[in-house]
């Protein structure tokens, strides 16, 4: 669970607050040809035009509608995209079901790890202008990683758990934390020594710098040595550090300045303007948080800590526009992000054969540089060979299937539904498709 620090009083807090501010007011600058294209993009088509059967699409959606009316979850936006033609734009539910807020098109989501593909990105331009190298060691940009320790979960004198540790032979690098091998982990997720070692630390109360919090990071013990191990963890977060080192400016700008306002993402940051902030998709009480709403990022407290991970907030439509950009081999209306080159090279599968996969590899994923890509035909869910997919922690999901010319967004707050509705999602989405 996410731990929040209110700021008020504090000068690193205020001027943190006035950054964000002007970061948002440059984001939300009207952009040369973005209304239309907006217009556009929100103009939905003909269902068959695009290889669905109408009636089950609609179905899909009367279904999260039924669901959101029987407090099943909140309420939710779901998107779907074929041939590059907008199928399916739907809002459902409750936007803030207590307030009695309905959900709408433009509701914002807290993104979470939806983040990281966004932060990948950003490193990925930054690799290609030649101010970040993927093979360089992490250390090469900070140098507290230049000496690393690897943690082994023993059996201690009086017979609990504890951390035994040993000095890792192989460096951390660029790729390691854009493809999560880089031995890192997560102190929320599961439990194990070297896990609370992370929850000791702190490392999910967000109340450091960027700088401060990877210094802690570099203090804690690996579960692997780097380069053996897909482990879910705090990789991206070390990246955005690692990012802001390489351009010489905090996270924020450099994925505004990188990719959102090149994209014409001008309703997704790290921090909601408080203009906006009305329009944050709430959660309902939940029974595995104790029958109440569970505790998510607050847009009216923004953290000092700039998550590369899991910090930033977003609307459907936005992005809609960044997968799009991903299928399109790096480009969007004319303006290029990525070259085809360095899209071939995220989405490819890096989880060699000497790595060790984790808990992905039964699902019929490997991982890139930023997504989990699927690697056959087979798998736990529809789907095909070259597929890329992630989520959030409360419920957001996307989905490219280049093959198909297919993208999915589904946005919803509700941690302990997430995993269903996924799966309810992508089976529908699949199941109404006639070509």
């Amino acid at each position: 669970m996410i731990c929040l620090t209110s700021l008020a009083g504090s000068a690193v807090g205020r001027r943190r607050s006035l950054h964000a501010a002007l970061l948002a007011a440059a984001l939300l600058t009207t952009i040369p040809g973005l209304p239309a294209a907006r217009a556009a993009e929100t103009t939905v088509t003909d269902a068959a035009g695009a290889g669905f059967d109408a009636a089950r699409l609609t179905a899909l959606g009367d279904r999260l509608a039924a669901d959101a009316e029987a407090g099943r979850i909140p309420g939710a936006v779901l998107a779907v995209e074929r041939d590059g033609q907008l199928v399916t734009l739907r809002a459902v539910g409750w936007q803030d079901r207590a307030a009695g807020t309905k959900m709408t098109e433009d509701s914002l989501f807290r993104l979470y790890s939806m983040t990281k593909p966004i932060v990948s990105v950003a490193a990925m331009r930054l690799i290609e202008d030649g101010r970040l190298l993927l093979a360089a060691p992490v250390s090469a940009y900070l140098p507290d990683f230049a000496r690393l320790e690897v943690g082994r979960e023993v059996a201690g004198a009086d017979g609990k758990p504890t951390v035994e540790t040993t000095l890792a032979t192989h460096k951390m690098t660029v790729r390691d934390l854009l493809r999560h091998t880089s031995g890192l982990t997560y102190g929320v997720f599961g439990k194990s020594a070297i896990k609370s070692r992370y929850l000791a630390a702190g490392t999910h109360l967000w109340t450091d710098t960027n700088e401060q919090y990877a210094a802690k990071l570099a203090k804690l013990p690996l579960v692997a040595e780097p380069g053996t191990l897909w482990e879910y963890g705090r990789s991206t977060d070390l990246l955005g550090r690692v990012l802001e080192v390489a351009a010489g400016k905090p996270l924020d700008e450099v994925v505004a300045g990188l990719v959102l306002k090149p994209l014409g993402m001008t309703e997704t940051f790290f921090h909601v303007p408080e203009a906006l902030r009305s329009r944050v998709a709430a959660a309902d009480p939940e029974a595995a948080f104790g029958n109440k709403p569970p505790e998510l990022l607050d847009p009216a407290r923004p953290d000092i800590f700039l998550s590369g991970g899991g910090g930033m907030y977003g609307s459907t439509r936005d992005y809609l526009r960044f997968l799009r950009m991903i299928l399109n081999g790096g480009e969007l209306e004319g303006t290029r992000i990525l070259s085809p080159a360095s899209v071939r090279l995220m989405t490819a599968d890096h989880l060699t054969p000497e790595i060790d996969t984790g808990g992905l590899g039964p699902l019929g994923y490997g991982f890139g540089l930023g997504f989990a890509v699927r690697r056959g035909e087979d798998g736990a869910w529809p789907g095909s060979t070259g597929d890329l997919y992630w989520g959030g922690y409360a419920g957001t999901y996307f989905w490219i299937d280049p093959r198909e010319k297919l993208l999915v967004v589904y946005m919803m707050q509700s941690v302990s539904q997430r995993e269903p509705y996924r799966l309810i999602v992508r089976q529908g989405v699949y199941g109404a498709m006639t070509r």
